[in-house]
């Protein structure tokens, strides 16, 4: 994430971009401009709040739009508050991660780092 970083926002790395591209591809709507990523926070696994990921075109009236390393990220108001400053990272290596946030606001996260705490 950009040390530099003035505003309160959701960032993407080159890793995410890249895969976020290539899932639009498979997807059809790359090149759609009404198309976005959508990020929430909803309840559930293991330390009580899970990511959610994926891709919509309509906007609510009180969604947050970011955009990031060329990626349209959108979220809702509730969610941005758990997720403000947030990188979305994507590992495709061993482990086989797949994407992950690298969440400053989350006190402890599970061992399978789908969910966290704040």
């Amino acid at each position: 994430m950009s040390e530099t970083a003035t505003e309160n926002s959701i960032y993407v790395s080159d890793k995410a971009k890249a895969k976020v591209k290539q899932l639009m591809e498979e997807a059809g709507v790359v090149g759609d401009e009404s198309y976005f990523l959508r990020v929430g926070v909803v309840g559930g696994g293991c330390s009580g709040l899970s990511y959610k990921l994926d891709f919509d075109n309509e906007i609510k009236p009180m969604d947050q739009v970011f955009e990031d390393n060329g990626v349209k990220v959108v979220t809702d108001l509730k969610s941005f508050l758990y997720l403000v400053n947030t990188e979305l990272d994507f590992s495709d290596g061993l482990n086989g991660k797949g994407f992950y946030f690298n969440n400053p606001n989350a006190s402890r996260s599970c061992g399978c780092g789908e969910s966290f705490a704040v």
